[in-house]
């Protein structure tokens, strides 16, 4: 369900919003927050509650990993979108698992007129890391319809 009004979404986002992600606001237009749910510390697998302001999206990225590695999105909240190269997009929506092999290069984040969450799982693997490339742009992002 999309949701623009701000304080609606919240009164619906069960893990809350967080805060504002400002350690990777370089790979995303727009704002997002960072919720996380689980310490590295405890556990080997990191999982964080991402919420998307309207029309927010990261760029266009890729999970490495000599061996396992990737990423699950968990869909929580209002309404988003995923795409993975040469693929067409995808419209998510809560409930909806989203698995992403490592070494797919793909973006996610929210529709211009819903606030969006997920869960992201980082899929623990052997020498892991993120590339971060260019931004999903504007023309392409607007292009996006519903299906």
């Amino acid at each position: 369900m999309k949701v623009l009004d701000k304080k609606q979404f919240e009164e619906n986002n069960v893990f809350g919003m967080g805060k504002p992600n400002e350690a990777f606001a370089k790979y995303f237009i727009g704002e997002s927050f960072l919720n996380p749910l689980t310490n590295l510390q405890e556990t080997a697998v990191f999982l964080a509650s991402v919420t998307f302001e309207p029309g927010c999206r990261n760029n266009w990225h890729i999970h490495h990993a000599k061996n396992g590695g990737g990423q699950i999105l968990i869909c929580t909240a209002g309404e988003g979108w995923y795409q993975e190269e040469d693929k067409a997009p995808v419209s998510l929506s809560p409930g909806m698992v989203i698995t992403i092999p490592a070494e797919v290069k793909h973006w996610h984040g929210a529709k211009k007129d819903s606030w969006f969450s997920h869960i992201a799982v980082e899929v623990p693997g052997e020498h892991t890391w993120n590339e971060w490339c260019e931004p999903m742009n504007d023309e392409e992002y607007n292009k996006l319809e519903e299906k």
